[in-house]
Parts: structure tokens; sequence; C-alpha cells
């Protein structure tokens, strides 16, 4: 069995290769999945079930283009999982690129990812539309 922070390493590893079947895999088939954002950003909101997150990763391919992804600091606990990272995009059509510090927050049932909570500062996001 993975430690929680394996488990992760290897969904970052899989949405780094643009792999959301492989990525969908680490999950439960009820997964929560909740990005924190203001209004106006496509993929903000609450979604539930593998389905659901399949169609967050969509909403946020195509509103945006990650140019650099950096997850740096894992804060990890028995069955969860603390993230501190940094990225630069740029949102889509025409956008400016932008940079933000974001946090997700993954909570774990056995070897799947069962929650996760994302957060940036999406007034930077904002702005560069």
């Amino acid at each position: 069995m993975s430690t929680p922070t394996e488990i992760v390493q290897q969904a970052y590893a899989a949405f780094g290769r643009a792999d959301i079947p492989g990525l969908l895999e680490l999950m439960t088939e009820d997964v929560d999945w909740r990005f924190h954002a203001s209004g106006g950003i496509p993929y903000g909101g609450a979604y539930v079930g593998k389905q659901q997150v399949e169609a967050w990763f969509g909403k946020l391919a195509s509103s945006t283009e990650i140019q650099q992804f950096e997850p740096r600091e894992f804060l990890a606990g028995p069955d969860h999982v603390t993230v501190i990272g940094w990225e630069r995009s740029r949102p889509l059509p025409d956008g400016r690129a932008y940079e933000t510090d974001w946090v997700h927050v993954f909570s774990l049932s056995g070897d799947k990812i069962a929650r996760y909570i994302g957060t940036e500062d999406t007034a930077v996001r904002s702005a560069a539309q």
C-alpha cells in the first residue's frame, strides 16, 4: 500500500502527463472535488463523482493554458495531504500570463483520493483575462 503522499504525487504525475483516466483511477467513485474561486472562474465549484471530476478537468483545460505547474511542499497526515505550490498560466483564449501560489488539500480513503479542496489567487487570474 502506498502512503498518502505517494498517492498524491502519482496524481500530480498523471496530471503532468495529461493522463486524466489514470488520475481518475486514483480516486474513489464518489470523490468530492471542490475548487474555491471567485465568480467568473469556469472551473470553480463543487463536483461529486468521477464523471463530474472528469468534466472539471475539461473545464480547466478549455479555459486555461498551464505553462508551469509546481507542487512544492507536501504536508502529510495519516489520511490527508496538503500541497503548497505555484503555477504560471494563461486564461484562454487570449488572456495574459499570470503567476499564483495555490493550496490543494487531499483526503484519502484507503489508497484512493476521496476529497480534494483547492484554491488559488483567482483575483490575479481574473485580472489576466
